[in-house]
């Protein structure tokens, strides 16, 4: 497959007053043409630290680059200056941010807001701009949307709010959608909708999406591939049907027992990750999981796990796949 993206030994670590944060420790990642990548994980994974890092949007300082490459249509976008990656970022990719009211401005009309950014990339007049944002809105399924490209986001509901966030990431027709949490606080209904919109404008413009989610129970659907992240490292990379089916990783399996079930019975409780994932600022020397797993080796305190290579398609960070584990 044809990759427009391409992750390489990527670490991202933060400045602070009690010393240095290693959010993200060399993940190594690709996103296909018209490819939708699940990354997933618990708050503070690095999730949203790997996607501003693409977007080139974290603050530096704190933040810095410790190592790493991320390439975007074979080039390096680290390597660009500010004013470079404001145009990659206006015509080529794309992101949808967790919180819509923090993003859309409270006192312009939505319509307006999404005009600015329709003539920012098109040369239209405020007529067919206009005309261009109802589109949009249209494609994004809000209803009546000539009578709502008046209105203010406070007059719109968290999942129109996020309809609205989709048609402006949209209007420069991307070829990239960093979609970080688009569903959070949203009931399950509207996270479907959300979802199944993102779904049909992928296959009308042929986009690639990376959505960033801490539910694997949204993403079944919706991702072509999944990495499962933790403690700032990939722990298990997999076709979305092989992490499902046959998990590899101790983690991996936890999440998904997480998930509610259609099947449960009613007395039975979810199942919960007891304890809480290392600290950064002095990252463990080997498994990342390690006080958590009810799997544990002696080696896997000291020692960090390379890669099981399980198929092509298909790998897990865990000394229980090494070979020598076999006879446990």
């Amino acid at each position: 497959m044809d990759n427009i993206l391409d992750v390489r030994n990527l670490s991202v670590s933060f400045k602070t007053f009690f010393g240095e944060v290693e959010a993200v420790r060399d993940i190594s990642f690709t996103v296909g043409r018209k490819q939708t990548v699940a990354i997933v994980g618990e708050s503070g994974c690095g999730k949203s630290v790997t996607a501003n890092s693409i977007m080139q949007l974290l603050p530096m300082p704190p933040a810095f680059f410790k190592s790493g490459k991320i390439l975007f249509k074979g080039e390096d976008l680290l390597k660009r200056t500010d004013k470079q990656m404001e145009e990659v970022r206006s015509s080529q990719i794309s992101m949808v941010f967790q919180d819509p009211m923090t993003s859309l401005n409270p006192t312009m009309k939505i319509g307006s807001q999404i005009v600015e950014g329709i003539q920012k990339h098109k040369n239209l007049s405020r007529r067919d701009a206009k005309k261009k944002a109802i589109e949009m809105l249209e494609l994004v399924a809000v209803p009546e949307p000539e009578k709502r490209v008046n209105q203010y986001p406070h007059e719109f509901s968290g999942g129109m709010r996020q309809r609205v966030m989709i048609a402006l990431a949209m209007v420069s027709n991307p070829e990239l959608l960093i979609a970080d949490e688009p569903t959070t606080a949203l009931d399950v209904t509207v996270q479907a909708q959300i979802l199944e919109i993102m779904k049909d404008i992928q296959e009308q413009m042929g986009m690639s999406i990376i959505l960033i989610t801490h539910d694997l129970g949204i993403v079944a659907d919706m991702s072509d591939k999944v990495l499962v992240m933790y403690a700032g490292q990939i722990l298990e990379e997999g076709l979305t049907r092989e992490i499902y089916k046959n998990p590899k990783h101790p983690y991996t399996i936890k999440l998904l027992e997480s998930v509610p079930r259609l099947d449960m019975a009613r007395n039975e409780s979810l199942h919960s990750i007891e304890g809480t994932p290392p600290d950064l600022y002095i990252p463990p020397k080997g498994c990342s999981f390690f006080d958590r797993c009810e799997f544990a080796l002696k080696v896997c305190k000291d020692y960090m796990p390379q890669f099981h290579q399980h198929n092509k398609t298909h790998k897990s960070r865990c000394w229980l796949n090494h070979p020598m584990a076999k006879g446990k």
